[in-house]
């Protein structure tokens, strides 16, 4: 057989040999033989059929969908549609095949096995040399992983917002305790600044390590309480999350009450104790800090600084509410926060 002239740009077969018997024969041959062969998943459907069945598959394409031959001929290419197959795309594949023509589409289909895959399928009618529609050819092309790395930068990119956002906050967070912290002497403003500035950076690493999701309350209050020992310290509470908008905000506030136990309160001498307990309450979250065994609050009706920027941030950032109850042996506080969805 002759292949033709090579300056015209493509191979083109001998017209006359083309036109006997035996050479249409082997080129269906040569055809089936090179669908067979490829790699590339394809089938050949006959819409001169009723539902236009497939009426041959390769065996990339039964390995790639795990179904064996006797379980694809015969039948309409729909079974690889599943749960999470877009209808618009089905829709765009029906409307293709009643009007004959070309479609490239991604779509997500299913293996036997219940896997699901992203599929760039490409349809083609094949028409005989009078025009007539005879079949149909389809190709499969598996493009699961560049649909996860879309997936994966498009969460990247989310993530990066969400960090600027909070690293913005954190500065505001920081900015505010400056401006606020007070102190007799420059080495006490600068101890005061650096506990609280201690406590955000601990909050920032608990949202990192939780990839800028909700954190949980108990490793938030331990974060903040074992700064100063965790001997004396009872923690009680079921599971609970604190959303990433609260948890610097709420990380300031433990720091606060807690920092003031050990310095003034309960922790500061060698019998008392602190209890901080969290129950979950029809979309609030009430948590109970109580320390005993301390000396008698001294200021039980002029609440001292740390306590103002407690309300503060209880009131403004968290839209909670915050209530002191002054025992003789130590300070009772009761926070209720919004649970932030």
């Amino acid at each position: 057989m002759a292949v033709g002239s090579e300056n015209s740009g493509h191979l083109t077969g001998d017209r006359s040999a083309a036109s006997t018997p035996q050479t249409l024969i082997d080129r269906r041959e040569l055809t089936f033989i090179a669908v067979e062969r490829t790699r590339m998943p394809m089938v050949i459907t006959d819409p001169r059929r009723a539902d236009n069945p497939i009426v041959m598959a390769n065996q990339a394409f039964l390995g790639n969908t795990g179904y064996t031959v006797d379980e694809v001929i015969g039948h309409n290419c729909r079974f690889l549609q599943g749960e999470d197959t877009d209808p618009a795309a089905i829709d765009q594949i029906r409307k293709a095949v009643a009007c004959q023509r070309i479609l490239t589409i991604e779509l997500l289909n299913y293996r036997k096995d219940g896997t699901s895959f992203w599929n760039e399928l490409h349809l083609s009618p094949i028409h005989d040399d009078d025009g007539k529609l005879i079949y149909f050819f389809a190709s499969q092309l598996d493009v699961s992983e560049r649909h996860r790395m879309h997936e994966l930068e498009a969460a990247e990119r989310a993530m990066l917002r969400e960090i600027e956002h909070r690293a913005k906050n954190a500065l505001a967070l920081v900015q505010g305790i400056v401006r606020l912290s007070k102190a007799d002497t420059v080495d006490e403003f600068a101890s005061r600044v650096q506990g609280r500035v201690d406590a955000l950076s601990k909050a920032h690493t608990l949202l990192a390590e939780a990839r800028w999701q909700a954190v949980p309350l108990e490793r938030l209050v331990r974060a903040e309480v074992e700064l100063f020992g965790m001997e004396r310290v009872r923690l009680d509470g079921p599971a609970v999350e604190i959303s990433a908008a609260q948890v610097q905000p709420m990380a300031l506030v433990l720091h606060e009450v807690i920092a003031n136990a050990a310095h003034h309160g309960a922790l500061s001498t060698s019998d008392g104790t602190l209890s901080i307990r969290w129950i979950p309450a029809q979309g609030w979250t009430q948590i109970e800090i109580r320390e005993a065994g301390g000396p008698t609050p001294a200021n039980e009706r002029s609440p001292g600084f740390g306590m103002k920027i407690i309300d503060a941030i209880v009131q403004r950032q968290l839209r909670g509410t915050v209530a002191y109850d002054w025992q003789t042996d130590g300070l009772r506080s009761l926070l209720s926060l919004p649970v932030d969805t």
